[in-house]
């Protein structure tokens, strides 16, 4: 806990990104009776019946102090899919930086040994060398910010039914792309010392 908390303590510096990552299962659903027509200015009216389509993956990082995020939408929440989107934030989305600082919890995915694994000895070492490694405590991955841009999302985006991946992707792109621009930070309050306080840390 102590370590996750020192990171968001630090100040932004883009050579060392310190990035929140978290993974959240959606499920694409879909009205088969419609939504019904309503007079202007009053709520929309969806019937309550629904049809599933199968389930989706999302991953989302946040750079809390810079206020940029990054979402994939995959198939599935593999190991390979995890490899492979770390591999894109290392050398695409954080190529310039020295070291990224990874927040994340302990699924038994995120780790090293995945990237060797689904990357091969080089490719793998080459990522996982770029990556210092944090883990919210077990029970506790409310300390990963990750989980607050996935709200943000959820209300946002995928609170509203969407029946397939090839249209949640441009609905999820185009809340990254605003998002982005609005530079929108989280605003995180919780520190160490309050920490040492509440949980009576001498």
């Amino acid at each position: 806990m102590n370590d996750v908390l020192k990171q968001y303590e630090k100040g932004y510096h883009s050579w060392y990104p310190r990035v929140c990552l978290d993974e959240k299962s959606h499920q694409l659903l879909s009205t088969p009776r419609g939504e019904r027509t309503v007079q202007r200015g009053k709520p929309k009216r969806i019937d309550y019946e629904y049809k599933r389509h199968g389930t989706v993956n999302l991953f989302v990082t946040i750079e809390p102090k810079k206020g940029k995020r990054t979402i994939r939408v995959t198939d599935q929440r593999t190991g390979k899919d995890f490899a492979k989107f770390v591999k894109f934030l290392c050398m695409k989305v954080y190529r310039n930086a020295k070291k990224v600082h990874l927040i994340l919890d302990n699924l038994n995915t995120h780790n090293r040994k995945t990237l060797l694994e689904h990357l091969g000895e080089d490719q793998g070492k080459q990522v996982a060398e770029r990556i210092v490694w944090h883990y919210t405590p077990k029970h506790a991955s409310w300390l990963d910010q990750a989980e607050i841009e996935i709200g943000v999302l959820t209300s946002q985006v995928l609170r509203k039914r969407i029946a397939t991946k090839s249209t949640l992707i441009p609905e999820v792109r185009a809340y990254q792309e605003r998002r982005n621009k609005e530079k929108a930070t989280i605003n995180w309050q919780f520190t160490r010392a309050m920490a040492k306080k509440k949980f009576k840390l001498h």
